[in-house]
């Protein structure tokens, strides 16, 4: 009871697809697969403050087409391409086959779960607070235009003795809704007292079809604006002069003593 599954992985073949796309048979498949991991090691050891959401790996024959997805392609190229050129280097040397290593940027970073994780494990390394930097990171990803984030963090949370694990939510995370478009993503603190481990869903609307439906297209505005907003008070409808109840307090329909009375009318004075 309460076993929890990766949400990419549920979702492979619905609306998710592999990050690794090839195929083999059954003897070269073991070491097919130890090359995929010493690929994404390298990469993440080498690139990998550049703020790495996904790596994604294509084979065909001999070559291997490696895709970076990054929130700053800029540091993963180089000045002049060199960075790459030195990547390229690393992983021929531990691969074999030809080796073609692509870029491509995020388009929206703060709704990518991986990239969120790894910002709060940046945070917590530095000793920020662990409850302002999730709530940041919510807000922050709420405004953006996302639907939902759950944030969870565990471990030694501000260098207590005993572990415990903290989430925060906004929005809605509909975990077991297979057409759910659901963004995971994990990451580690290591800190002086111990590792922190960081997870982070996001949940960006259903996918019916082809077509992807959503409950909001426009972002959230920001708590400051809705703090400056002032409600107005509804004013009280006032009761015209004369009508009922304009009498004793309390009396209803009955006028008031005199109501019925003409007002009485001037006399002159004969000289």
């Amino acid at each position: 009871m309460g076993n929890k599954i990766n949400p990419v992985g549920f979702r492979l073949g619905v609306n998710k697809t592999a990050s690794a796309k090839w195929y083999a048979n059954p003897k070269t498949y073991p070491k097919l697969l130890a090359e995929d991991d010493i690929i994404r090691k390298t990469v993440l050891a080498d690139v990998g403050h550049s703020g790495v959401a996904r790596i994604d790996i294509e084979r065909a024959a001999h070559n291997i087409n490696v895709t970076i997805h990054t929130a700053k392609p800029g540091v993963v190229i180089g000045r002049g391409g060199e960075s790459i050129k030195v990547l390229r280097g690393k992983l021929d040397g531990v691969i074999d086959g030809t080796v073609a290593v692509n870029v491509q940027e995020v388009s929206n970073p703060n709704t990518n779960g991986a990239l969120i994780a790894q910002r709060i494990a940046e945070q917590l390394e530095r000793r920020f607070a662990f409850r302002r930097a999730m709530k940041q990171a919510i807000q922050r990803t709420m405004e953006s235009g996302a639907k939902g984030v759950k944030i969870r963090c565990s471990g030694r949370l501000g260098g207590t003795e005993q572990a415990r694990p903290e989430s925060y939510m906004d929005g809605r995370v509909p975990l077991q809704t297979l057409r759910a478009d659901i963004d995971y993503g994990t990451a580690r603190a290591s800190t002086t007292y111990g590792v922190i481990g960081v997870k982070a869903w996001v949940f960006h609307g259903e996918i019916v079809g082809d077509k992807q439906r959503r409950a909001a297209n426009l972002p959230r505005p920001r708590q400051d604006e809705d703090k400056n907003r002032r409600r107005r008070r509804p004013q009280a409808r006032r009761r015209p002069e004369g009508g009922p109840g304009a009498g004793r307090p309390g009396t209803g329909d009955r006028p008031g003593p005199g109501a019925g009375r003409s007002r009485p009318v001037e006399r002159k004075e004969r000289k």
